[in-house]
């Protein structure tokens, strides 16, 4: 009996065969820079605003959408310094907030109006915060419908 799963026509080869896995380099002040600037000439005021926090915090992306206005705000200003609380230790993490942070995110709060207890960077599609799934760990070999 012919198997159609096995033998050549249906082995495909690995998505990451050749590519470079794992851990990766951080990124260089020169990479940064570059980012900035270019957010800033597109005017991507959010994207802007979650890359300086997420370079000054460290914080994990499932940290950085959790966020609300007032974790970091007080008296209408960004504060020089925040603690957060981490989804995935449960450990609190202190963070300074740079000063061209701090300004990235006063724009982004006054350009998309947001409110004390507003999600920092809430969905772009609903009215729900943004959900970061993790992704699967034990993805099987072949994908048939």
């Amino acid at each position: 009996m012919n198997n159609p799963l096995k033998g050549s026509a249906c082995h495909s080869t690995p998505w990451n065969k050749g590519k470079l896995v794992g851990r990766k380099a951080p990124l260089r002040v020169s990479e940064i820079w570059a980012i900035r600037v270019r957010l800033e000439i597109f005017g991507r005021v959010r994207d802007l605003a979650l890359f300086n926090l997420a370079i000054d915090s460290k914080l994990r992306g499932c940290d950085l959408v959790r966020l609300r206005v007032n974790d970091l705000c007080h008296g209408g200003h960004v504060a020089a310094r925040a603690s957060v609380m981490q989804q995935k230790t449960k450990q609190p993490v202190q963070f300074e907030v740079t000063a061209g942070t701090r300004k990235s995110l006063e724009d982004w709060i006054a350009a998309a109006a947001l409110r004390h207890g507003d999600f920092l960077f809430p969905s772009r599609i609903s009215e729900s915060p943004v959900s970061v799934v993790p992704a699967p760990s034990g993805l099987p070999d072949h994908h048939h419908s």
